[in-house]
This record gives structure tokens, sequence and C-alpha cells, in this order.
């Protein structure tokens, strides 16, 4: 096993967007997901996205699928869950289907079906 680094303080270099005040950012509302979230998380999904081009040199490689189903599942929580919500959300259900397929690919549980084109 692999040992783990104890995690640390990341400094931000963020910088205060549009509405922020010089002593810092906008507080948010409890229900609110910080502004620009669901775009960056759209932007991460599209960019670690396989596309069909790629498909086939990038199939079997198991952290490259795992990431593209992590952004999904980051996707799917900033687009359509309350942060602020106890409640179970169906956003909250696909998110961790996401997760759940994401895992499967890291612990090489699954395995890439074969090319729908080429039937196999």
């Amino acid at each position: 096993m692999i040992g783990l680094q104890p995690l640390r303080p990341v400094a931000s270099t963020v910088r205060p967007s549009e509405g922020s005040s010089p002593s810092g950012p906008r507080l948010q509302a409890a229900g609110e997901w910080p502004e620009g979230s669901l775009a960056l998380a759209e932007r991460l999904h599209r960019q670690l996205s396989i596309g069909d081009r790629d498909w086939h040199a990038f199939k079997r490689q198991r952290p490259r699928r795992a990431a593209e189903q992590l952004a999904a599942a980051l996707v799917q929580l900033l687009a359509a869950d309350d942060p602020a919500s106890a409640a179970a959300t169906d956003a909250r259900q696909r998110a961790i289907a996401l997760l759940d397929h994401a895992q499967g690919w890291l612990r090489a549980e699954i395995s890439d079906a074969g090319c729908p084109r080429h039937g196999r």
C-alpha cells in the first residue's frame, strides 16, 4: 500500500470575482454553490471526456476513465443539487453512481466492453 501524505492547507491563487468586496469574496447563501463553479466543472468534464476520435487510444487507461467519471459526478452535483439540503436528491444519486463507476475503473473491477462500431 502506498503511504499517503497528510492533508495540508493549500493557498488559493484565485482572484476575487466581480461582486467581491476588497475585504473578501461575497458571502453565499447556504443553498448556493460558489459563483462559476458549474462552468468550471463543465469545462473540466469537457477536457477529460474521451471523444470518439480518442476512444481507441484511451479506452484502457483506467485513471483517465475514472477522471472522466469523477468530473461528470461533480457536474451532476453542481447542476442539480442544493448543498444546504440534507435530503437525498436525484443529482446526488447520479453522482454516487458515477463515483462508484470511477472506483470500479481504479480498482480494475470493470473493463471496457469493446468498440460499439466493431462489435467487440
